[in-house]
Formats: C-alpha cells, structure tokens, sequence
C-alpha cells in the first residue's frame, strides 16, 4: 500500500477529550440552572433579600449611602415584610427560633461576603457598572415591581443560591425521642 491508499490512522486520544469537553460544557450551565427554591414565593424572598444586599455592598463599596438609605426609605414596607418572610423562612425549615435565626444570620453574612467578594473581582469597574442599580431601583413604577427587578437581577447565581442548606421537605413532625428505659426495634 502506498502512502497516499493507506486508511488514517484513528487518533485514540479523541474520544476522550471530546468526552472531557462535553462534560465541561454541561458543567458550565447557565444560572437559571442553580437550583431554585421549591416555592415561588420563597424563591422572590431570597431574591428580593438578594437585591437589598447587592445595593449596600453597592452603597459601602461606591460611597453611596445616602442613595441605599433612599432605597430602603422608598421601599421600606416592602423590605420589611420581605425581612419577616424570609426570617421565617429559616425559622420553618430549620426547626425553631434559635436555630433559624442563627441559619438567617449566616446566610446573610455568607451572601454579603459573596456579594463583596464580586466587587472585588471586579476592582474599580464594580462601581460603574453598578451605580445604575440605584437610578433603575428607585425608577420603578410600584413596590409591586421590586421583585421581578431583583429577580431579573440574577444575584444569586454567583455563589449564594436560594434556599441554601435548606431541605426542599421538612416532616410534619420531628421523630420522637427516646427516653430512658424504653427500646424500639
């Protein structure tokens, strides 16, 4: 056979790279894939809180407290049912007063130094490209807009995702203990 008549060789190595390729390619999914809350209303909780924490690491980073403060004026009613919501929020899934309240505080901490850590990537475009935030926050028509805003936002693709370490069911009821001398099998 001559060199032009012979079959091309088949390159062994293809098959995996290609396999490793798709597998970085279905890895790098769009947000709207990160999982989601399993309630609607719970899902516009997280993202609303989202977009409060967004706007004071804005605030902070940018020295625009003056316009976060104006923000928080303009909506306040709506932040604060917002904050009750999503305090119960842990306190439903995470058994109790206590414990949800300290579930709440970390996942607000968590969520801000998320938030903080993005401004820092970004170094000196952070802030403009997200002073704007403030003119379209406050140039929505109704409090009523506030959560399709923030969920358009997408703040809780880049780290903190909604309803974290929460579990999608909770048991009506916590088993019941066992007490001294007693056995089940």
């Amino acid at each position: 056979m001559t060199k032009s008549n012979r079959r091309p060789e088949r390159r062994h190595g293809a098959a995996p790279v290609a396999l490793l390729m798709a597998g970085v390619l279905l890895a790098a999914q769009p947000a709207s894939a990160l999982p989601r809350c399993a309630s609607e209303t719970d899902q516009t909780v997280f993202e609303v809180e989202a977009l409060k924490t967004e706007l004071m690491v804005v605030a902070t980073t940018c020295k625009q407290e003056d316009r976060y403060n104006a923000f928080v004026q303009k909506y306040q009613p709506a932040l604060a049912q917002n904050g009750r919501a999503f305090g119960q929020y842990f306190i439903r899934t995470h058994g109790g007063t206590r414990p949800g309240q300290r579930q709440n505080d970390i996942y607000i901490t968590e969520l801000a130094n998320v938030r903080s850590n993005v401004a820092r990537s970004l170094g000196s475009d952070f802030c403009m490209r997200n002073g704007g935030l403030f003119d379209e926050v406050m140039a929505l028509q109704s409090v009523n807009d506030l959560p399709a805003y923030a969920a358009g936002k997408d703040l809780l693709s880049s780290g903190a995702t909604a309803c974290q370490g929460a579990p999608a069911h909770r048991a009506a009821a916590a088993p019941a203990r066992r007490t001294a001398g007693t056995h089940t099998r």
